[in-house]
């Protein structure tokens, strides 16, 4: 059997373990949290280091991607300073493959239902993959880099204003404490609605699963909300907001959703990757993703309440 671990500095309230059979192999499942102790996080990295075939990096990122250029995140690298012989992802493999897809699933699946394309996407730069699937299907987008990331009521209305706020904060956001801009252990469970205005004008709202928890309306009736990492109370959450569908960008495994980082370390196990993953020099690895989703076949999965 494989083995590959998801160990998230979020909340342990939401760790999950299955077994699921993957291109041919048994691959056991494991998220660990570790309720924002990114210490604690680097010591289980290194004390599973070798003894599984791959991790996925929770509740953090290793860096940012927009389209084929790489960031380094310098202040979550820590977390893996252990990490010598297992290969190391975080969910962008993912990211730019099987989730620009979503948009070819809204038109495929909800029949005509978006008639309205407005869509608002909680982090373009956690999520260039899901941004750039909206802009090239023609939606007129929000992007709440600025909103949901660093709490400023300033939504950006285009790609270039994405790629100049990027040019101009990366460099400082690289460095600065990762919970500062991504709500980690104790804080993933507090609610703390806003941005009304920009929710209510959406009609499909994307993002991570946390932010979205966090921020949005109490009542947000007959949207389509696409994220991940959802729990059976989440789902719970997003029907009792009157949400019309929930479109998860990873498959539902035995009641909930896991995120990128730890489908995409499955994947890696159960191809029996060895070398490290480089996303700044990825070389035929996107390619790599691109044949394993098809293989399984992966596709973003369409819940209706």
């Amino acid at each position: 059997m494989k083995r590959a671990v998801s160990i998230s500095i979020g909340s342990s309230a939401r760790d999950k373990k299955v077994e699921i059979n993957l291109l041919g192999e048994t691959v056991s499942l494991e998220r660990i949290g570790t309720d924002g102790d990114m210490e604690k996080a680097a010591r289980l990295y290194g004390d599973l280091d070798g003894k599984v075939d791959a991790f996925g990096v929770g509740g953090a990122v290793l860096g940012i991607m927009i389209e084929d250029k790489w960031s380094t995140m310098h202040s979550v690298q820590s977390l893996i300073k252990y990490v010598k012989t297992t290969p190391v992802v975080d969910g962008t493999g993912l990211k730019m493959t099987l989730e620009k897809q979503v948009t070819k699933v809204i038109d495929e699946e909800l029949h005509g239902y978006v008639k309205e394309k407005r869509a608002l996407v909680a982090v373009a730069l956690d999520r260039w993959g899901t941004a750039s699937a909206f802009l090239d299907a023609g939606y007129e987008c929000i992007f709440g880099d600025l909103m949901f990331a660093m709490g400023m009521s300033i939504p950006l209305r285009s790609e270039r204003a994405v790629r100049n706020m990027a040019a101009a904060l990366l460099p400082v956001m690289s460095r600065a404490p990762f919970s500062w801009i991504y709500p980690t252990g104790e804080k993933q469970n507090q609610r703390e609605p806003k941005f009304q205005k920009e929710f209510n004008w959406a009609t499909v709202v994307a993002g991570d699963c946390h932010y979205l928890w966090r921020y949005m309306p109490e009542q947000l009736p007959g949207r389509v909300i696409v994220t991940n990492t959802t729990t059976p109370a989440d789902k719970e959450f997003f029907k009792n907001a009157g949400i019309k569908y929930l479109i998860t960008t990873t498959p539902v495994l035995d009641g909930r959703s896991f995120g990128t980082n730890m489908m995409e370390a499955a994947i890696v196990a159960a191809l029996g990757r060895k070398q490290a993953v480089d996303y700044a020099q990825p070389d035929d690895y996107f390619a790599d993703m691109e044949a394993a989703i098809k293989a399984v076949p992966f596709r973003p999965q369409v819940q209706a309440f």
